[in-house]
């Protein structure tokens, strides 16, 4: 089985990752970051918050769902806010997808939030709400169950370093995960976790039996020539004993944002 994980950045890449996706075809894609605006009549728009003026892709969600068509597609939605073409307001979603290949049953999920709850009227104050969303699929080759979760988790504007909301993240994560997954199960929890390698975050699901590949085996950036700053860790993806991993690998190439996609084979 092929599992990608990435966050999105709301599609401002989104001709190259269309293509990387479809070229890749995952079995299951875990992406953060989408974007989803049901009456934008239009392909960009952008996202203010302050000072700040962010290009988004207005229907990035049913892009990437039109670009996986043998997929089912779960929206999980963070925050309704606003997007905006000129002075003309677009209400908009904000948050995370699963996509599953429709060959391969859902026996079981769960979305929730890692941080406070919807937020129905504005993106809200930071940090904003974080959701996160586990699902328990029938793999027909391996005849067995595989449980896969991913997260968004919280920005910091001061920086990556613990704080009593990352680390209470870490624990409702390992809740939802435990909430689906039934013993047995290989699991997978992956994600954008914008926490650095040595979180509380990764103690909490090491006592789930959990270990990461991006720090075991060797990579120490999961960002690309996009992402300008120092701490390039953000993105992780841990297993427990029962994924035999075929190959691992956080891509430098293609760009498709400016976070690297990793990439999990496995049996």
């Amino acid at each position: 089985m092929r599992l990608i994980c990435l966050n999105g950045w709301g599609g401002k890449l989104h001709e190259s990752l269309i293509a990387f996706l479809g070229e890749a075809d995952p079995d299951v894609l875990c992406l953060q970051e989408v974007v989803h605006t049901p009456s934008a009549d239009r392909g960009w728009l952008a996202y203010r918050d302050g000072g700040t003026d962010l290009p988004q892709r207005a229907n990035f969600f049913a892009e990437v769902s039109s670009a996986l068509p043998g997929h089912v597609a779960t929206f999980c939605p963070a925050a309704r806010g606003d997007l905006w073409n000129g002075e003309q307001r677009y209400p908009s979603f904000w948050g995370l997808a699963t996509f599953v290949r429709a060959t391969i049953p859902i026996i079981g999920q769960q979305q929730g939030f890692v941080h406070g709850a919807f937020s129905p009227h504005g993106y809200g104050e930071h940090p904003r709400s974080r959701s996160a969303h586990a699902v328990r699929l029938y793999d027909p080759e391996a005849d067995h169950p595989v449980t896969i979760a991913h997260m968004h988790g919280l920005r910091d504007p001061t920086g990556k370093h613990d704080t009593p909301a990352r680390s209470a993240q870490g624990a409702r994560l390992l809740e939802l995960t435990r909430s689906v997954a039934e013993d047995g199960d290989p699991v997978i929890v992956c994600g954008d976790f914008n926490v650095l390698p040595d979180s509380e975050t990764f103690a909490v699901l090491r006592g789930f039996g959990l270990a990461d590949l991006v720090t075991a085996r060797g990579f120490t950036d999961t960002r690309t020539s996009h992402y300008t700053k120092a701490g390039r860790y953000a993105d992780y993806m841990l297993v427990n004993d029962a994924v035999k991993v075929l190959s691992f690998d956080a891509l430098a190439e293609p760009e498709v944002s400016d976070h690297r996609p990793l990439l999990l084979e496995f049996a």
